[in-house]
C-alpha cells in the first residue's frame, strides 16, 4: 500500500515537483478564515472544503440558485490568497471556450510577414511550425487554471447547463490535469488548483463526474443562520430587523411559489430596507417591497395575500 498522502500521490503521478500546498489546518480553520471574508459556513461546508484541500479532490456543490455556491468558491479564493478562475457554463459551451483556441489573426499576420515571393513547401513547413507555437495559443479557463504559476481556485459554475460531451471534457481535465493539443503535444499541469463545481440541479449529472468529486449540498439556511448572514453582509442593518427579515423569508419559502427567494435576494431585500431607513417591518412594508424578493407577478400576488391573511411572526 502506498505511504504517500493523496496530494503527494497525485503530484507523483503527474510528475509535479511538489505536492499541492495545504491551505487549511482544520475544519475550524476553514470556518474562521471564511468568516473573515464574510462567508458564514456550517460544519458540512467547513469539513468538505477542508477535505477537498487535503485530498486534492474537486467539490461538486448542488442546491437551489442563490444559496451561496458561487460565493463559497470566491470566499475560498480570498481566504487562501488564490486567483479565482471561473468557467461559466452554458448550453453550447465547447472546447474553444473552455480549454483553448488558436489566435488566428496573429497567425495570419505571422504568415503574411514570413512569406516570400519564392516560397515553396519548405517555407510553408517552417511557417507552420512557427505559427503553432505557444505564443499563438489563447488559454481559456480550464487550461489557464492548471498552467498558472500562482495558486488558483477553479470555479466551474452551473455545470448542469452543459451537454454530456462537454461534461466528458471536464472529466478528462479533472482526472488527468493535462490537455492534449495536437499541434503542441501534451500540456501538463504546473499546479493543482482547488476546484469547485456548482449545479442548480436542472439535470442529473453523470455518475462518472460525481465519483471524482466530494459532494456538498447547499440548501436554504435556517432562520438563525440567515440572520447571521444578513448581519455579516449588509452594513447598517440592525439585529432586530435582520431577525424579522429571516423569519419573513422563511415563511415565503413555505408557499407554493414558482421561485422561492434565494439568499442573495434576501440580502438585496435587507439592503433595500436599510436604504429606506427601516428599523423594523410590518405587513404593509413587506408587501410594498416584495418585488425585490420575488420575480414573478403570480408569486408576488400569492405572497401578498398570504402575508395579509396570516402575518409571519417577524412582520
Amino acid at each position: 500500500m502506498s505511504s504517500l498522502d493523496p496530494r503527494e500521490e497525485l503530484a507523483s503521478r503527474l510528475g509535479l515537483p511538489a505536492a499541492p500546498p495545504v491551505h487549511f489546518s482544520s475544519p475550524s480553520d476553514v470556518r474562521e478564515r471564511l468568516a473573515a471574508h464574510d462567508y458564514l459556513s456550517d460544519d458540512a461546508i467547513a469539513s468538505t472544503t477542508f477535505l477537498s484541500d487535503r485530498l486534492a479532490k474537486p467539490v461538486l456543490i448542488e442546491g437551489p440558485a442563490g444559496t451561496g455556491k458561487t460565493a463559497l468558491a470566491r470566499a475560498v479564493a480570498e481566504a487562501t490568497d488564490s486567483r479565482l478562475v471561473r468557467l461559466q457554463c452554458y448550453e453550447g459551451l465547447d472546447e474553444s471556450k473552455a480549454l483553448y483556441e488558436w489566435n488566428y489573426r496573429k497567425q495570419l499576420l505571422r504568415i503574411q510577414a514570413g512569406r516570400s515571393d519564392q516560397g515553396g513547401a519548405e517555407e510553408w513547413e517552417r511557417l507552420e511550425e512557427d505559427i503553432f507555437a505557444g505564443e499563438f495559443l489563447l488559454t481559456r479557463p480550464l487550461l489557464e487554471a492548471i498552467t498558472a504559476d500562482e495558486p488558483v481556485v477553479l470555479l466551474i459554475d452551473e455545470v448542469d447547463r452543459v451537454e454530456l460531451e462537454t461534461e466528458a471534457l471536464l472529466l478528462e481535465i479533472l482526472s488527468e490535469y493535462q490537455v492534449s493539443i495536437p499541434e503542441l503535444g501534451t500540456v501538463r499541469a504546473r499546479q493543482i488548483p482547488l476546484v469547485f463545481l456548482t449545479s442548480n440541479s436542472t439535470r442529473e449529472l453523470s455518475e462518472a463526474l460525481k465519483r471524482r468529486c466530494l459532494y456538498l449540498y447547499l440548501g436554504y439556511p435556517d432562520v438563525a443562520r440567515e440572520r447571521d448572514i444578513i448581519l455579516a453582509r449588509v452594513p447598517g442593518v440592525r439585529a432586530a430587523l435582520a431577525q424579522q427579515i429571516a423569519e419573513v423569508v422563511r415563511s415565503l419559502r413555505g408557499l407554493d411559489l414558482k421561485k422561492a427567494p434565494s439568499v442573495s435576494e434576501t440580502l438585496d431585500w435587507a439592503r433595500t430596507l436599510v436604504v429606506l431607513g427601516r428599523d423594523e417591518i410590518g405587513v404593509d412594508e413587506t408587501v410594498d417591497t416584495l418585488a425585490v424578493l420575488l420575480k414573478y407577478q403570480s408569486d408576488i400576488e400569492r405572497a401578498a395575500a398570504a402575508l395579509r391573511e396570516r402575518p409571519p411572526a417577524g412582520a
